[in-house]
């Protein structure tokens, strides 16, 4: 039996498909996911899994070098806002008009998770991204000058 992590086998499995730059949603109930989207749902009831729950748990699992968010977070749901750059201080941040993420951002993952999360604009993109010390820290390996403060 699996130790700790993620138990539900699909995202288990999901997670470990993930390459850089791929991107990844994890949505709130609510969340018109695309018909041909690789989906997982957790759904249960209200709020179970909530969103802070997954995002968590998945960030755990992977390194995650960029966030997309609807550009209502940062200023109609601030304790979201907060909460993500609290728990992904390393990533670039970016937002994208809310239609969007419901679209074209959706149509673009290669995974989509549902949660049971009754948040408003509670739908977060996770680009993956490379452990750059692990990849570029080797000898004589020199790192592109886009990571080098990540060395």
């Amino acid at each position: 039996m699996k130790r700790r992590g993620i138990l539900n086998d699909r995202l288990s499995a999901a997670l470990a498909t993930l390459g850089h730059t791929d991107l990844l949603l994890v949505v709130d109930a609510g969340f018109p996911i695309p018909r041909d989207a690789d989906r997982i749902d957790l759904a249960v009831t209200e709020n179970l899994p909530d969103l802070r729950t997954v995002l968590g748990l998945v960030a755990d699992e992977l390194v995650v070098e960029g966030v997309v968010r609807a550009q209502e977070v940062p200023t109609n749901n601030p304790l979201l806002e907060t909460w993500l750059h609290e728990r992904f201080t390393d990533a670039a941040f970016t937002t994208r008009d809310h239609a969007d993420m419901l679209g074209e951002v959706a149509r673009s993952a290669k995974v989509v998770v549902r949660t049971g999360a009754f948040e408003p604009w509670g739908n977060i993109g996770l680009f993956c991204g490379v452990d750059v010390p692990r990849w570029f820290g080797g000898e004589g390996v020199v790192a592109p000058a886009y990571y080098a403060d990540k060395l």
